[in-house]
């Protein structure tokens, strides 16, 4: 087989329709768009027209807002950070913060900080700095004998 020899499988490529060329093609004339009106002419979009009906997105009621102040956390849980310590991509003895557990693989990015939550179980001491944390994550973590740091605590209203 030469290079001047190779083709394509037979049927493993379709050829192109070339609309209105000529009525005896079977896409003449109005070229598969059937008759007259604006949908014929090229350069028409008319979605959400409903034809002089009011639209569903007028007819539908307007609910909630998008809050641009909100934060967005990564999770982690305690039963991923033990596994981390287990496969000895997290050294127990240093601080875990935001870095290591980015270079450890736990997390892919820090976004807006890291959120520690209670699934799983804890059996390492860890000295943990984050910027939120569950109240029953900080129990298992202090019950393990480590210590945790949450950045942003919100001071509760008493």
């Amino acid at each position: 087989m030469k290079l001047n020899e190779i083709k394509d499988r037979e049927g493993a490529t379709h050829s192109k329709k070339r609309v209105g060329r000529g009525i005896g093609s079977g896409l003449g004339k109005t070229g598969g768009r059937g008759v007259k009106g604006q949908k014929s002419r090229s350069g028409v979009a008319i979605n959400g027209f409903e034809g002089g009906q009011m639209p569903i997105y007028r007819r539908l009621p307007k609910r909630g807002f998008t809050n641009i102040f909100a934060k967005s956390y990564s999770e982690v849980s305690l039963g991923r950070l033990q596994a981390a310590v287990d496969a000895k991509k997290l050294d127990a003895k240093k601080t875990v913060n935001a870095e290591a557990l980015k270079e450890a693989g736990v997390i892919r990015r820090v976004k807006d900080g890291v959120r520690v939550l209670s699934d799983g179980e804890l059996k390492t001491k860890l000295t943990i700095e984050v910027a939120g944390a569950s109240k029953a994550a900080i129990e298992k973590i202090e019950k393990a004998g480590g210590t945790i740091s949450v950045l942003n605590a919100k001071k509760d209203a008493e």
